[in-house]
């Protein structure tokens, strides 16, 4: 959403846990350099909020160390409620135009005052049926959710150079994995720990997006509450790791239980795309995000939506 790239690493500050990622290019493709993980507990991101600086600056100084990295400039995202994302239809203008007005344009359509948020754009083309009109993507972020990452990444020992959006960050990977002019409609769909991101996109270009307060979080509590276990012991229950012994078929429910109301979420976001867009089409759905890969989720949506589901993989070269 602003700064400057050079070289960067990746920091994923998500409400189960903190991740880095470093990668470099390597013949048209992206080697692995470094890569690390640390949970966080319960409460410490709420719907984007960082409700214990501490405990997160902790967990990034403890990757840093560990990953020994000394690149210092970062690259992260936000979301949750403070982030309001709108395709809108506005005057035929020049992109400079645009710089100088869009406060103004924006006002009708953010909740927030416009002195309390930042605000990007992209212009998409011209308006379908009004030559004289154009669509714009409309992006708007809480200061002080902004101010409140960037403060707590400088006093963990790095500098945010890069403030995206997760909808946004999550369409660049798919763009440096795919040919996104080539590929039709798409429906990108990250699946966290406690929200659901959909984003729908046609020739590389956003056109619909929606999130959902829903995630790998419920099925743990799901869990916990059938039968009876610790936090720590029920996500360890639903990661495949705990010698626990449960009973298989009320695992198994649990897991159907999830996926039935994801993939519920993800038709009705697709029913409204149709509804919107009744002359386009999604040919795929793509997976990412650290619940999409629960070990008992991977064959399930196959049998709950009659579109294609693909985990997406990231073209990656292993050190």
């Amino acid at each position: 959403m602003f700064g400057k790239k050079s070289s960067l690493i990746g920091l994923d500050i998500g409400s189960y846990a903190v991740k880095i990622v470093h990668l470099m290019e390597a013949k048209g493709t992206y080697r692995l350099k470094d890569l690390g993980i640390a949970q966080l507990p319960p409460s410490v991101i709420v719907e984007g909020a960082i409700k214990d600086p501490d405990e997160v600056q902790t967990a990034i100084k403890k990757l840093v160390t560990n990953l020994k990295t000394k690149v210092k400039g970062v690259a992260t995202s936000i979301a949750g409620w403070s982030v309001i994302i709108k395709k809108v239809d506005l005057p035929q203008m020049s992109e400079e135009e645009l710089s100088e007005n869009i406060q103004l344009e924006a006002e009708q359509y953010i909740p927030f005052n416009v002195e309390d948020v930042n605000i990007d754009f992209q212009i998409l083309g011209s308006s379908e049926d009004k030559a004289d009109r154009m669509e714009v993507m409309l992006v708007a972020a809480k200061k002080e959710v902004i101010d409140d990452y960037v403060t707590l990444i400088r006093k963990a020992g790095l500098a945010p150079q890069v403030v995206d959006v997760d909808f946004f960050a999550l369409e660049n990977a798919f763009e440096a994995n795919y040919d996104a002019t080539e590929s039709g409609g798409v429906a990108l769909v990250d699946i966290g720990a406690t929200k659901m991101n959909i984003n729908v996109l046609k020739n590389g270009v956003s056109m619909f997006n929606r999130d959902a307060s829903i995630g790998g979080f419920q099925i743990t509590e799901d869990i916990q509450q059938r039968f009876g276990l610790e936090y720590e012991e029920a996500e360890k229950v639903k990661l495949g790791m705990s010698s626990e012994k449960v009973p298989v078929q009320d695992l198994e429910a649990i897991f159907v239980s999830a996926a039935t109301g994801w993939s519920t979420e993800v038709k009705r976001a697709i029913d409204f795309f149709y509804a919107t867009y009744p002359e386009e089409t999604i040919g795929q759905i793509l997976l990412s995000g650290g619940s999409s890969r629960l070990p008992g989720l991977i064959s399930i949506p196959k049998c709950l939506i009659s579109s294609m589901w693909t985990i997406l993989h990231r073209k990656l070269l292993l050190p």
